[in-house]
């Protein structure tokens, strides 16, 4: 066997396999993206990932999710804030669940990025009591939004009258607390106070309380200083009524007779 011979017996199995591994890696990209913890299938229907870390201790929602993910569960976890923009990228997800976490709060770019194609999204279960007024405002998907302690104000108002499309998402929010007392425990569909206006006069009462508070400390600051100022000309009176008289000196006396 020439020495050529022998270099291709055992280059071509090695080229083979090479190219196998380049063909794997460009087929299946996001396999090797797949977060710690997370269990990532091809959906071959779907044409993307199903993403599950459902049950993986996650405090926070994973930096690096793949591309193509379709369907991402994140439910059972501890995560506690979606950052904004922290989907932005994944232009085929469907379907988010996000539901039994510890989630308090959603900002105006908490969804940023998959408002058009999401369809589904689970947020029940959460801790949430607040929302920005835009937070729902360009979604166009199903919203979940059970059993979160709602505190039922201008911006949650503003929030659901943005979910047109998602009654029935609306109706199921109750008031843990609110604006109104009257309105805890209700639907906030119920509440048909708009909770803008009356934080609005909320806001003037209160800083014409404050004026007037300034105002009467003002008033009761020159009273008392114009009393407490006739008080002292007075004690000062007193003393000089009661001091002696000087008696008159003998050349002023001589003088006077010299008049008369």
């Amino acid at each position: 066997m020439t020495l050529l011979d022998l270099w291709l017996s055992r280059s071509i199995p090695m080229c083979l396999l090479l190219q196998s591994l380049v063909l794997m890696a460009l087929c299946f990209p996001s396999a090797s993206m797949c977060p710690k913890g997370c269990i990532c299938q091809r959906d071959p229907h779907l044409h993307g990932l199903n993403v599950s870390c459902s049950q993986s201790r996650l405090k926070e929602i994973p930096p690096s999710l793949p591309v193509d993910t379709v369907l991402l569960r994140l439910d059972h976890n501890q995560i506690g804030a979606v950052p904004d923009q922290a989907f932005h990228g994944l232009r085929l997800l469907r379907e988010l669940n996000l539901s039994y976490n510890a989630v308090e709060t959603l900002g105006e770019g908490a969804f940023s990025g998959i408002e058009a194609t999401l369809q589904v999204l689970d947020l029940s279960h959460n801790r949430i009591t607040s929302v920005h007024k835009d937070a729902f405002a360009r979604l166009k998907a199903r919203v979940i939004v059970d059993d979160n302690p709602w505190h039922c104000d201008c911006a949650l108002q503003q929030a659901i009258g943005g979910m047109a499309h998602n009654h029935e998402a609306a109706a199921r929010v109750l008031c843990r607390s609110s604006e109104l007392r009257d309105q805890e425990g209700r639907p906030f569909l119920a509440v048909d106070t708009d909770l803008c206006n009356l934080a609005k006069r909320t806001t003037d009462y209160a800083m014409l309380v404050t004026m007037f508070g300034w105002f009467a400390m003002v008033i009761s600051y020159v009273v008392y200083y114009v009393r407490q100022n006739q008080e002292d000309a007075r004690r000062h009176l007193e003393y000089l009524k009661s001091l002696p008289s000087k008696p008159k000196k003998p050349d002023e006396a001589d003088d006077i007779s010299t008049v008369v």
